[in-house]
């Protein structure tokens, strides 16, 4: 079970709070991998909620409404979009799992319940000896070219599964994306429903009956 987020996202934020907890509970390792959206959304073309102004006043009010009925306390970051490369390096530097969960968690209280953002290297530093880890030796790590190839090549090996956005969860050789896709997730864990190969192979030759003039995916 792997689960690919960027820290951007707040549905990536609000899907790390159950994710964890289902990989337990049907006994599933879990491998969370961080991806860069944008290097997604550059990939197939498409816009970003907080690109379309009316998609992202939209999202802060789905997500207000998401994070209440979760208890989660909610505080939006000083700037959004912001660059979440650094924060993505770092959380992909070798560590032990536990302390990379540990500070995944924290990283994403850092943009979506503090306020403070995770763009500052201080902030990330101080974020991670929070946690008793060396702040300021796993930011040196994270400038190195062996991190930041480390992200692009989980971008790019998530682009080749099909991935086009976060949250995305995989299961066996099958992609949920979106919170809202996690109740198909425990639905696939569980066994309760199972997709007929048939109609997906039907849907990929299923010939469009019409194309909008220049669309290319915003």
């Amino acid at each position: 079970m792997t689960f690919y987020f960027d820290f951007i996202s707040p549905y990536a934020w609000l899907a790390w709070q159950r994710v964890p907890e289902l990989a337990r509970r049907y006994d599933r390792p879990l491998k969370p991998v961080p991806i860069l959206l944008a290097a997604l959304l550059n990939h197939h073309g498409t816009r970003g909620p907080a690109e379309i102004p009316a998609k992202r006043s939209w999202v802060i009010r789905d997500i207000a409404y998401h994070a209440a009925r979760e208890g989660l306390s909610l505080q939006l970051p000083p700037a959004h979009p912001f660059n979440p490369l650094l924060a993505l390096r770092v959380a992909s530097l070798p560590m032990e799992e536990e302390r990379r969960f540990q500070l995944i968690d924290a990283l994403f209280k850092g943009v979506w319940c503090t306020g403070t953002g995770i763009t500052d290297p201080a902030v990330i530093a101080s974020i991670a000896d929070s946690l008793g880890l060396n702040g300021a030796e796993l930011i040196t790590q994270a400038s190195t070219p062996e991190a930041k190839d480390r992200v692009r090549l989980q971008s790019e090996a998530a682009l080749a599964l099909g991935i086009f956005g976060v949250p995305t969860v995989q299961i066996d050789n099958e992609i949920f994306w979106g919170f809202d896709s996690l109740a198909h997730v425990e639905d696939k864990l569980s066994g309760r429903i199972s997709i007929s190969p048939e109609l997906l192979k039907q849907w990929e030759h299923l010939p469009a009956g019409a194309v909008r003039p220049g669309a290319g995916g915003h």
